[in-house]
């Protein structure tokens, strides 16, 4: 794959380098939970072939960004009585504020590359894992949920609602999993005709991979016109060829709440 910045950098990663800085060296306002430069060294995003709009970045988080990441989730003590959901409005917990800036840090510094079978029409946009208005926005985000699913637990097959803008993050932790998107609408440039169709007729579902510290980005097209699924059923769990072993699965979603109508 061809990294994004082969033949120069896009406009909106150098007003993003600008702003936030690229340098690891200064630990000025290092948050507690996971610390600011330690991936850049393994953060490389990839666009998700099929899917406009969908990036996924492997490697987000290391291993002891993961740790401590579930350490704070635990401590706030969810996931008592049989519950395994927590959702936050507003206000969100620090160590939520510091994941985001850490997801704000990785797309400003971290590695693009474009799927091999991605079209892009205006490449410096897709050079950049969200589009540069929802970068600046504040607060990047101001909605967290925080699931945790025993092994054959996953989500239906569906699009956020409406009252969330543009832009969603997921971070994985734990047990690996495919997540499987599938188109909610036509939507043109996403992909040809030819691949929309298998045997039953039915849509194909784009497979993606998330590994225990993953972050997976939805905007535009992913984020509205495809709908995206896990399902964790014996023998549904499959990537190059082989069954993948369910364990318990813990993921914090972010997102951002549309202004009030009323």
């Amino acid at each position: 794959m061809a990294a994004a910045g082969d033949g120069g950098e896009s406009p909106c990663r150098d007003a993003l380098r600008e702003a936030f800085g690229d340098s690891s060296g200064s630990d000025s306002d290092a948050p507690a939970v996971v610390s600011p430069g330690a991936g850049r060294g393994h953060w490389r995003w990839e666009a998700v072939a099929g899917v406009r709009g969908l990036w996924l970045c492997a490697a987000f988080l290391s291993g002891d960004e993961q740790a401590r990441l579930l350490n704070a989730i635990q401590r706030e003590g969810w996931f008592v009585d049989a519950n395994n959901q927590a959702m936050r409005f507003g206000d969100l917990p620090s160590w939520a504020v510091e994941l985001s800036a850490l997801i704000r840090e990785a797309i400003c510094v971290g590695d693009a590359s474009v799927g091999l079978d991605a079209e892009a029409t205006n490449e410096d946009e897709d050079a950049c894992p969200l589009p540069s208005d929802l970068l600046w926005r504040e607060p990047f985000f101001d909605q967290m949920i925080a699931n945790r699913y025993k092994p054959g637990e996953g989500i239906c097959a569906h699009v956020d609602l409406m009252r969330f803008d543009d832009g969603i993050a997921i971070v994985s932790l734990e047990s690996a999993c495919v997540m499987h998107f599938s188109q909610a609408e036509p939507t043109r440039g996403s992909v040809s005709s030819d691949t929309l169709k298998q045997g039953d007729g039915e849509s194909t579902k784009v497979p993606v991979l998330l590994n225990p510290g993953s972050l997976v980005l939805m905007s535009g097209d992913a984020r509205y016109l495809w709908k995206h699924e896990i399902d964790r059923k014996p023998g549904r769990q499959l990537w190059d060829g082989r069954e993948l072993e369910q364990h318990r699965r813990t993921s914090v979603t972010l997102r951002k709440l549309l202004p009030s109508t009323d």
